[in-house]
């Protein structure tokens, strides 16, 4: 073994982070919300028009990316906003689009 990969093994909290994401976001309506965020932030109202579902069923499961620390919240007014909150997840994320959403990277 490399030793960048016996270093990457060495991680394990990172590694724990990583297979957290990953479990929280493997849903298929979860990645659906996901691409519809992106890079950007959306509120609870704009996801369920894209997505196509009932807002409970989106709350349900943007509760569940926000305890997961994959999503973060920003309240202005009466609205909630969501937003990707840990960088490499958002890099995988934005891969993510760009391979199983048909987003372009200069449309991201």
């Amino acid at each position: 073994m490399t030793h960048a990969i016996i270093d990457l093994i060495d991680k394990k909290e990172q590694i724990e982070v990583a297979a957290r994401a990953l479990k929280a976001i493997s849903h298929p309506l979860r990645l659906k919300i996901l691409c519809v965020i992106g890079d950007a932030e959306a509120c609870v109202q704009e996801i369920v028009e894209a997505v196509g579902t009932s807002q409970s069923n989106i709350s349900q499961h943007l509760a569940i990316l926000r305890d997961k620390g994959v999503l973060l919240t920003r309240k202005d007014a009466n609205r909630v906003y969501y937003r990707v909150g840990d960088q490499r997840t958002l890099q995988l994320i934005v891969m993510m689009r760009e391979v199983f959403c048909g987003v372009p990277p200069e449309q991201q």
